[in-house]
């Protein structure tokens, strides 16, 4: 056997190091109220300040907005609370609601978890189970493509399994898709599979496990200038509201429609030209 020099010795070491997988402390649920979650490595960077609109400035969803409230109460009251899919229009509030239900609950950690990431949920849990506080994973803008196979990691961390949801843990995720699969997707899978209902069955199952589905649908016009109206309120914004309503409309007529987020986006032109500071 030929022998070996220390340089090629120390070549092979370096190697074996990159191979190993990247370890270090485990995670932890302190010093902030809310995190996101990333993997390679597994960490949870704090986030000290969410981006969030105040609850009262969410105009045209108050039933929606009033179940979820209720059900992130009781979660932090140490009650039985479900997961919940909110689901429907584009820029109706979807993931602003669960931002500002967090900001006026006591005692709930916000985790934001990225699609991409939904396989490393278990060990997220892990974490999660071994901490005193509770958490609502926040998933944003959820959904699944053809040949996609993570939504059954979701189904599995969200009721299945051996150990079940941790007590100290709920779901919430926002999507465009009432079933988190598109339309062509499940047709397909009707058209090819042997058994079509079954097949079905299997994309919805997923959908059903959340036990709140919330559902959000476009703003008729009355909705979409109360929200206007809601935003030069809260700034103290006084202007000819007439003439104001006029502007809004016809900005939401260049956008090709009308929702909250179309109506910030107006008043973040207006307060420009007024020069007017809107963060909070």
């Amino acid at each position: 056997m030929p022998d070996i020099d220390n340089k090629t010795l120390i070549r092979i070491a370096d190697a074996l190091d990159r191979l190993a997988p990247v370890t270090g402390n485990t995670p932890k649920l302190e010093g902030a109220d809310a995190f996101v979650w990333h993997v390679n490595p597994d960490r949870l960077t704090a986030v000290d300040r969410v981006n969030h609109v105040d609850l009262d400035l969410l105009k045209g969803i108050d039933h929606v907005r009033d179940i979820l409230l209720e059900n992130t109460k009781q979660f932090a009251k140490g009650f039985s609370a479900n997961n919940a899919l909110l689901w429907g229009a584009r820029g109706m509030g979807k993931s602003s609601l669960v931002k500002a239900i967090h900001a006026v609950t006591e005692n709930i950690i916000l985790i934001e978890i990225h699609r991409e990431d939904i396989p490393s949920l278990p060990r997220l849990l892990d974490i999660i189970k071994k901490s005193d506080r509770r958490c609502i994973l926040f998933c944003d803008d959820l959904s699944f493509d053809h040949d996609d196979g993570t939504y059954k990691s979701l189904k599995a961390v969200l009721e299945g399994g051996l150990e079940g949801r941790p007590e100290n843990v709920l779901f919430y995720a926002t999507s465009n898709r009432r079933h988190l699969m598109p339309r062509d997707m499940m047709e397909n899978e009707r058209s090819t599979a042997i058994n079509p209902s079954e097949a079905i069955e299997e994309k919805v199952s997923l959908s059903d496990r959340f036990g709140l589905w919330l559902g959000f649908h476009g703003c008729n016009q009355q909705d979409y200038l109360e929200m206007i109206d809601g935003y030069l309120d809260h700034y103290g914004i006084s202007v000819d509201r007439a003439k104001i309503h006029a502007e809004a409309l016809t900005w939401s007529r260049t956008r090709g429609a009308r929702s909250g987020r179309v109506a910030y986006q107006y008043m973040q032109d207006l307060a420009g030209r007024l020069g007017i500071i809107t963060s909070s």
